[in-house]
């Protein structure tokens, strides 16, 4: 039986990729990155819906769940003052109180 040479995958650029796709699932990092990204818009995107949804109905809502989505709301925004973003936030849900 004769031995077929030895190739590395460093010297064989299709060895190479299909080791990639099997230690990858597939993906390259772009692909990754891009699914990513899509997570994060579709994120953004419901948060907008959900938070959307919550304002059209706020006036509805009984006063202490307003109050416990209003600490919620203002403990989540990390860039801003909590100071800031609780008057922003009051600000916001005044001036849309009418939805």
């Amino acid at each position: 039986m004769a031995k077929e040479p030895k190739t590395s995958n460093k010297d064989n650029p299709l060895l190479r990729a299909l080791s990639r796709w099997e230690n990858e699932g597939g993906r390259t990092d772009a692909d990754r990155e891009k699914r990513a990204d899509l997570a994060k818009e579709e994120e953004a995107l419901i948060l907008q819906c959900l938070g959307a949804a919550v304002i059209s109905r706020w006036n509805n809502l009984p006063t202490e769940v307003q109050r416990e989505l209003f600490a919620s709301a203002a403990s989540v925004g990390e860039p801003l003052p909590t100071s800031d973003l609780k008057e922003q936030l009051a600000r916001f849900l005044h001036s849309h109180k009418d939805l």
